[in-house]
């Protein structure tokens, strides 16, 4: 119970610390150079707010989705039935891989059209 009570009031304060230095450093009134995009050194050549390919979210949702699905394996190895949890890694590995190849052959990984 003290140790669930420490984490609480932990949390609260660090919150409220958060909080306060947020409302503390947004007062600061920045100029354009702070405004500006860096890039190396150079002026800028475009504007750094252009809106990027759904494509690209697409292709890193994918592969971001396999790493978050697999990252528990290592740790579900130690378990008392390895086996089933290699069997069930090896079942989402099959699916992903069909859903790779299935966008594959939808085009859904071709930069340009």
């Amino acid at each position: 119970m003290n140790m669930i009570l420490f984490m609480i009031t932990m949390s609260l304060i660090l919150s409220i610390i958060l909080t306060a230095l947020n409302f503390w450093l947004a007062q600061t009134n920045p100029d354009s150079e702070k405004l500006s995009p860096y890039e190396c050194g150079f002026d800028p050549l475009g504007s750094a707010r252009l809106p990027f390919s759904i494509r690209f979210f697409l292709v890193a949702i994918l592969f971001d989705l396999e790493i978050a699905l697999l990252l528990p394996l290592p740790w579900a190895i130690q378990l008392e039935t390895p086996t089933t949890t290699l069997m069930w890694a090896s079942i989402l590995i099959v699916l992903l891989t069909v859903g790779l190849i299935y966008e594959w052959a939808q085009g859904g990984l071709e930069w340009a059209e």
